[in-house]
């Protein structure tokens, strides 16, 4: 027969609801029973009914986190942020990775829902109506990274992505840039997306510099789209002096694009990026990036969000944290 609670509780001499709160990470527990309980646990191969426990609790410390793309290095340093936090709380993680999949987004709120959790983080703000009355039908608390999702009652850790965006493309007009393309995101991504155009858009307008549709380009953030992107560039009757892409995935991706078509950077094109991670020192020349702050973007979403589960705390509508602009080597003034 399997060891039960009451089994590590006869052992270690102690009660139940201190095995209890041994296992559940609770306070008010003497060392001396901490040590016991955990010898008692090891000795009993002691393992806690993790469905019962939760039904008793009413939480089972897990949080569901939806990533639209597992793949970029954006989310990969996010979900780290957060994995550490979860971790130092005694929560769990389950990641679901949705790869801009709609349906698969809703299939696994709704198992979020099944199974309980105590919180959701949500790092895709493409939705449809099923999407936005699930998660305003849901009664399970909702935090957006890096994102928001209208029309959803829920907190946003965000930075102010059109401001971000107007001072990338200002900087490479202050280098004395006039022909400067544009790699955007999905215009239907409302931060990432349409706020980094028209940030980028606003920049020119501002500054006296007419608006070419034909240096104005929009995919999916990711590194191949980049490099596909700067190929037709490079092959355009008038190529402009700089590239800005809204993610340092794609403007490594036109990076090595000029690379190997015998360009240099910068030298023949300037390259700004967005996100300002790791990625933009891991190339050469290193890249010029607008940047987030994404480790702490995530570790205050999941802070945000456990205090709420765990103090009843009142949910913030926003939080903004700033952005700054990391000058590397892939930026010349002309």
């Amino acid at each position: 027969m399997p060891a039960r609670i009451k089994d590590v509780a006869k052992r270690a001499g102690v009660s139940v609801a201190t095995v209890s709160r041994v296992i559940n990470g609770g306070k008010n527990v003497s060392d001396e029973a901490k040590e016991a309980v955990k010898n008692a646990v090891d000795e009993l191969g002691y393992s806690p009914n993790y469905i019962a426990r939760s039904l008793v609790t009413q939480k089972n410390n897990m949080i569901g986190v939806i990533v639209p793309d597992l793949t970029a290095s954006f989310f990969s340093v996010i979900l780290s942020s957060i994995e550490k936090e979860t971790s130092e709380n005694n929560y769990n993680i389950l990641i679901c990775n949705i790869e801009e999949d709609l349906d698969k987004e809703i299939k696994y709120l709704n198992l979020f829902k099944e199974m309980r959790v105590d919180g959701i983080i949500v790092m895709h703000e493409k939705a449809d109506d099923r999407i936005i009355n699930l998660m305003n039908e849901i009664s399970i608390p909702i935090i957006f990274c890096s994102c928001v999702v209208p029309c959803v009652n829920a907190t946003a850790i965000i930075i102010n992505d059109f401001k971000a965006s107007y001072d990338a493309t200002k900087y490479l007009i202050d280098l004395g840039h006039r022909d400067i393309a544009f790699i955007g995101g999905d215009l239907r991504d409302t931060t990432s997306g349409k706020d980094r155009y028209d940030g980028y858009r606003k920049a020119l307008e501002d500054n006296g510099i007419n608006f070419n549709k034909e240096y104005v380009w929009f995919s999916d953030y990711k590194m191949k789209s980049g490099y596909n992107i700067m190929e037709e560039i490079i092959k355009s009757d008038k190529a402009p002096t700089a590239i800005y892409a809204v993610s340092d995935d794609m403007a490594v991706g036109a990076l090595n694009c000029i690379l190997d078509n015998g360009y240099k950077v910068p030298d023949d094109f300037s390259i700004m990026g967005f996100d300002g991670g790791m990625l933009i020192d891991s190339v050469r020349p290193k890249i010029t990036s607008m940047q987030q702050p994404i480790r702490e973007m995530g570790s205050i979403a999941i802070k945000t969000l456990l205090e709420h589960i765990e103090t009843g705390s009142e949910l913030p509508s926003q939080i903004v944290l700033k952005h700054k602009l990391i000058i590397n080597d892939s930026c010349r003034k002309l």
